[in-house]
Formats: structure tokens, C-alpha cells, sequence
């Protein structure tokens, strides 16, 4: 089954699931109350807004200035750095460090490069035991699922099936409560990151100034999963960069404001390279993997290439009526929503993912909730451009859609055909793009043209 199928499959069954339905309502309703009280603290949210983005373009136009910077500003505290084309070359060097220093233990904090690289299921592969450290990472991973949501992985789940899920596989009580589920997963987690050989995190921002990755987090696991291992690997997608230190007074209130409604995430850490003589904690050895695999090509998109501004808060996602209604696993890869429905075709392929610029309501919630403003609606329409004109579209929508404008362009055109016959094209021949939700409209008896040309000779002969 194509990706565009499956899509359609997996979005009607999501969207009439009433159970989802009350628990992404439920959760995302409680975000949304957190959000507008963390961002009603800006004195001038509008303009932090511009800032970061003015920031952030600065960026992608002198992209090729600041890597070498951050890898220079890394490379002289000792930390090492590696350039990733692709998922196959980020996994190959990553594995060939494990192996190297003889690893056989990993523990990881929350990232999305990762589930981008697939890199658990590499590592099982090669016989690696790869663990998440985040919570709600951890229960994913104990249900062998991907990821629902960018900032929290665990939406889509009521406290009932965690529940549920404990008892099953750890003997809890089915009535756990969520204090002593978090309780439980602690006992469990605890000893892995004191016997971990290898630990991997991502990275919210690079900062070329200093040559440091900036980690924010809630639940204080990704400082462990960077500390307790000798060796830590951190994978971060190139566009992730901010030329200064300084940047981090904006982007991590607008960060935590728009993704969980805090001031300040629990946990912020700036990590600078390996531990340095003199200091108590930190790796012996720390690894940067700067992965492209295809940020290249979407920087190389001159219209749209604001999407690299992107800063994961989740915002979009949760704002979007699509994404609320068929779920995070519905679009089938590692980014969803509205941010994912543009990035997804650039990084994976337009012609396997051109179908996500289409599932979108072009409501333009999305571009207003964006905290570095990206034109996330206008992408969307920018990627439907592209897919016509590199004739990514199956033969039957080009037909369609060419019949539909030549007939459009002419009046008399359109009154060729009657109603009846338009009614059957669109229901047999065009079924499967309509949709099966949507009723042909009844067949009036006479046309607007015809009902108006009557209505003007009455007039002109009452």
C-alpha cells in the first residue's frame, strides 16, 4: 500500500476513534491553558517573535559560517565532531564508536535526530541494548511505538493504560497512581545510567559561539544519561544553530513557553566538550554527529526555507485541527503536524511524502502560534506547488485538475455538461479524491446561467 493510502486508512480510522478523540482533547486542553498563561509573561510577545526570527535567518543565510565556527569553538575543549550525510552515515559512525571503545549499554534522553536515524532499532540490530531515559520515551518503548507528538511521546495514552501497561509488564498495581508509576520507572532507570557505556542525547540548540549544545528537559534524565557514561554522543540536525550564548535568553522562554507553558524548563545544561582537568563530572569523551539528511535540500529552497527556523516546541501541532483529529502516528514519520507536513517531503521525498502539505485545513493557526513565525501555511501551499509542477501527482488529479481549469476559464465551458453528468464524474471517475465522506450536491433543474438569463429577459419584459 502506498504512503498516501495507508495515510487515508490510518486518518479515518483515528478520526472517528472517541476514545483518542477524549484523550488528546483532555491533554491538549490542559496544554493550551498552560500555554496562554506562560506566554501572557512576554511584555512584548510579538516582538520576541520577530527577534527570533530575524535571528534564526541570519542563520540559514550564513549557515556555512557558523558549523565551522561551532566545530573549531568544540573541537578546542577537547570534544570531536562529525559530519552525517544521512541516515546510513550517521548509524555507521555512531556504531563505529560504540564498538570502538567496547560499549555494549546505551541510555538516551529524548530526541528526535534519533527516531529520525532509527538508531534503537539499529542498535538492536547489532546486538546494542539502547534504552530511553524519558519517561514518556520509555513508555513508547515499552509499547514498541514510535513517538506521538515531537515534545511529549506519550499523548496519545490516558493514566489508565500507563497504568495498565506497568502492571503488565512490572507487576504494579492496576490502580497505580501517576506519582507512583514515575516512582516506579526512577527504581527501574536508576541503576541502567550508573552501568551505561554509552550515552546519547540530542540537541535543542548549537551554539557556535562557544561551541556548546544547549539540552532543556523536565525530568533531569538527559543530565544523567550526559554525565554517569564515559563517552556521550549527541546528535543534532544542523539547523539547530544560534550564532551566540547570549540567543539562549530568548529561544529558551519561547522554547518552554509555546512547548510546555513554563518560564523555564526544570533542567537547562550547556555542554562544551569532555570533562576538563579539574572538574568532578561529565564524559571522558563527547562526540557532536551534525546531521543533514536533507536539510541541505530544503536550505536550498529559497521560499521555503524558513522551515529550518523550526525550534520543536510543538506548538503547530497542537493547534492544528487536522493533527488533533488523526493523531501523531497517523502521518507515518518522525516529524508530524503541520511542521512535519512541510519538512517530511524535503528530508524523506516528495513523492512518498507530498501527501502531508495536502492534510491541512490551511486554517492558519499553525503560522500564528509559531514562536520564531514561520509561514507554516504558506509552506504547505509553496510544497502543493512544487509536487504539480515536478508532476508528482498521479494522472488522474492532472486530469482532473486540468479539465476542472480549462473548464473554470470559460462559462460556456462549464455549461457544456449538466449537472447530472458532473455529479458522475466526480462520484466514479474522481471517487477516491473526493472522498467517501463528502454527498454529491442535488442536481438543481436549471443552471445559475440559465435561472439568471431568465431572470433578466422577465425584467426587461415585465
Amino acid at each position: 500500500m502506498k504512503r498516501s493510502d495507508e495515510f487515508l486508512v490510518k486518518a479515518d480510522e483515528k478520526a472517528f476513534d472517541l476514545g483518542h478523540r477524549k484523550t488528546i482533547n483532555h491533554n491538549i486542553g490542559k496544554y493550551n491553558v498552560a500555554v496562554e498563561r506562560g506566554v501572557s509573561r512576554f511584555e512584548n510577545l510579538e516582538n520576541s517573535k520577530k527577534k527570533a526570527h530575524v535571528i534564526k535567518w541570519r542563520v540559514m543565510e550564513n549557515l556555512d559560517k557558523y558549523l565551522p565556527e561551532f566545530e573549531s569553538n568544540f573541537q578546542r575543549r577537547g570534544g570531536k565532531v562529525i559530519w552525517a550525510n544521512d541516515v546510513e552515515e550517521a548509524q555507521r559512525e555512531i556504531l563505529n564508536i560504540i564498538q570502538k571503545s567496547g560499549g555494549k549499554t546505551v541510555i538516551k534522553s529524548k530526541s528526535m535526530t534519533t527516531e529520525e536515524i532509527h538508531l534503537n532499532d539499529f542498535l538492536e540490530k547489532n546486538n546494542i541494548e539502547s534504552l530511553e531515559s524519558d519517561l514518556g520515551e520509555y513508555i513508547v518503548q515499552l509499547l514498541g511505538q514510535a513517538p506521538y507528538h515531537i515534545v511529549t511521546p506519550a499523548m496519545h495514552l490516558s493514566k489508565e493504560e500507563i497504568a495498565k501497561l506497568f502492571h503488565d509488564k512490572f507487576g504494579t498495581p492496576i490502580d497505580a497512581t501517576p506519582q507512583q508509576l514515575t516512582q516506579k520507572a526512577r527504581e527501574l532507570l536508576r541503576e541502567k545510567y550508573l552501568r551505561a557505556d554509552i550515552g546519547i542525547s540530542g540537541g535543542n540548540f548549537l551554539i557556535a559561539d562557544t561551541g556548546s549544545i544547549a539540552l532543556t528537559e523536565n525530568e533531569g534524565n538527559a543530565r544523567l544519561c550526559t554525565t554517569f557514561p564515559k563517552i556521550h554522543i549527541a546528535i543534532v540536525g544542523i539547523e539547530k544553530m544560534i550564532p551566540s550564548m547570549a540567543d539562549l535568553d530568548l529561544f529558551w522562554p519561547l522554547l518552554s513557553s509555546h512547548g510546555t507553558g513554563q518560564n523555564l524548563t526544570v533542567y537547562n545544561s550547556i555542554l562544551s566538550g569532555p570533562r576538563q582537568a579539574g572538574e568532578t563530572d561529565g564524559p571522558e569523551e563527547m562526540y557532536v554527529v551534525l546531521l543533514d539528511n536533507g536539510r541541505t535540500n530544503l536550505l536550498a529552497q529559497k521560499e521555503q526555507r524558513q522551515a529550518l527556523y523550526c525550534i520543536r516546541c510543538g506548538a503547530c501541532l497542537n493547534a492544528c485541527p487536522v493533527y488533533k483529529n488523526i493523531g501523531g502516528h497517523t502521518y507515518n514519520t518522525t516529524y508530524s503536524g503541520p511542521i512535519g507536513s512541510i519538512i517530511s517531503p524535503h528530508l524523506q521525498g516528495v513523492k512518498e511524502f507530498k501527501h502531508l502539505s495536502n492534510a491541512s485545513s490551511l486554517c492558519g493557526k499553525c503560522t500564528e502560534v509559531c514562536p520564531v513565525k514561520i509561514d507554516v501555511h504558506k509552506m504547505l501551499l509553496l510544497n502543493r506547488r512544487d509536487a504539480v509542477a515536478d508532476h508528482q501527482n498521479t494522472k488522474i488529479e492532472e486530469i482532473g485538475w486540468n479539465a476542472f481549469s480549462t473548464a473554470m476559464q470559460k462559462r460556456s465551458r462549464m455549461d457544456m455538461i449538466g449537472g447530472k453528468m458532473k455529479n458522475f464524474f466526480l462520484r466514479f471517475l474522481f471517487k477516491k479524491s473526493w472522498g467517501k465522506y463528502r454527498n454529491m450536491p442535488e442536481v438543481a433543474p436549471k443552471s445559475f446561467a440559465k435561472l439568471y438569463e431568465e431572470k433578466k429577459k422577465a425584467n426587461k419584459n415585465p
